[in-house]
């Protein structure tokens, strides 16, 4: 019997542990979607100043972003974040347009190779889990405690059930209502779930919500993508 406990409680902590990090990657993935934002408009830029306040604003981002990096656990892409942080803050002391943008550049390519680093991290995450439930042990799969294990997986089946209105009625907008109406309030949306994002000491819930909203948000922006042209 001991052994057995010895073994359930091992395996929900590789479960709850790598649950967790697939999460925190997940959080991360979407805040560096707003470094990356910030930084392509300062490259857009050609007045300084504008170019400093939209660096300053990626800057804050990766700041806010630190934690979910630690916990996401892939040292590739934190080390990436860092070079690009690191040029980021010689933008904003520099005092040429010329070498902003070049430094910016560097920037930018050092937060997509790590947005790509983090994406090969989560896949190789996600798939933890399952091989630790392959495990043959008939004493486990025998036992109710594993099927207590995911409350946080129910909190997140629930949100994802809530929103399947919102998707419903996203959809609705996006086929029935004005072309440029319905992108300004699909941008409206996906950029307050990103200032939500950011937000220190956020639930839970609240950062799986705002995960998904964006998430559900960002097709709909892809399908309206013509809309300014």
């Amino acid at each position: 019997m001991k052994k057995i406990y010895l073994i359930i409680c091992l395996l929900a902590f590789c479960i709850f542990s790598s649950f967790a990090m697939t999460k925190a990657c997940e959080y991360a993935s979407s805040n560096l979607g707003f470094v990356q934002t910030q930084t392509e408009k300062a490259i857009d830029e050609n007045d300084l100043n504008k170019v400093r306040f939209f660096t300053y604003k990626a800057l804050n981002a990766i700041e806010k972003t630190k934690k979910e990096l630690t916990e996401c656990g892939c040292e590739d892409a934190n080390e990436l974040i860092e070079e690009g942080k690191e040029n980021l803050k010689r933008t904003v002391k520099t005092s040429t347009l010329t070498d902003a943008k070049r430094l910016l550049r560097s920037s930018l390519q050092n937060i997509l190779d790590g947005l790509s680093a983090l994406e090969d991290h989560e896949q190789h995450v996600s798939k933890y889990p399952t091989d630790v439930l392959a495990m043959n042990t008939t004493e486990t799969r025998n036992t109710e405690a594993f099927s207590k294990i995911p409350t946080e997986d129910e909190l997140h089946r629930k949100i994802d059930a809530s929103l399947i209105d919102y998707q419903f009625s996203l959809d609705n907008i996006v086929e029935t209502v004005d072309c440029k109406e319905a992108l300004e309030f699909a941008t409206r949306v996906y950029n307050n779930c990103e200032t939500e994002l950011l937000k220190p000491n956020l639930s839970e819930g609240k950062k799986y919500y705002n995960l998904r909203t964006k998430e559900i948000t960002a097709e709909a922006l892809e399908r309206l993508k013509n809309c300014s042209k």
